[in-house]
């Protein structure tokens, strides 16, 4: 469905990814004070993958649910409920990133990530009744943050 505001769609397509990316880079800075002090003296499952991977797969990640949200922005219902959501779990997104390697709490991380699991959940289905691309676009994003919630309780068990 096109925008009344045509012209104008493609700038909010960047600047809803460059929002998604601007939320990685704040939880970069995060992350990379932690990553070779205190996150390298945990113990891991053998499963853990190895630290280069995750950043390229946030970044694609990051990427797909700003096209996601332009996706959902260009049908009627732009700033509705579906929004809200994506933008809460945006919110929650970040939080948890904060509270696991900015705070090094893998116990306070784990019941946030229970909260991040389940708006992008609510994101997805909002998505989905409003536009089925966008819906599905979460799948990848819902997938690896249940991944990353398992991953944290097991950091957490092990430690």
């Amino acid at each position: 469905m096109q925008t009344a505001y045509p012209r104008y769609q493609w700038l909010v397509l960047a600047g809803l990814i460059l929002l998604c990316l601007a939320v990685g880079s704040i939880g970069g800075f995060a992350t990379q004070n932690s990553i070779d002090t205190w996150y390298s003296t945990l113990n891991k499952p053998s499963w853990n993958p190895p630290n280069w991977v995750f950043a390229p797969v946030w970044t694609l990640l990051y990427i797909i649910m700003g096209i996601a949200a332009w996706l959902v922005w260009r049908t009627k219902d732009r700033i509705g409920p579906a929004m809200l959501l994506f933008f809460a779990q945006l919110g929650f997104n970040l939080l948890w990133t904060l509270v696991f390697f900015g705070l090094r709490s893998p116990g306070w991380a784990l019941v946030e990530v229970v909260f991040l699991v389940g708006s992008v959940l609510l994101t997805m289905l909002a998505f989905l009744g409003r536009q089925k691309t966008a819906g599905w676009l979460f799948v990848p994003y819902l997938a690896w943050v249940s991944f990353a919630a398992v991953l944290n309780a097991a950091i957490w068990w092990l430690n």
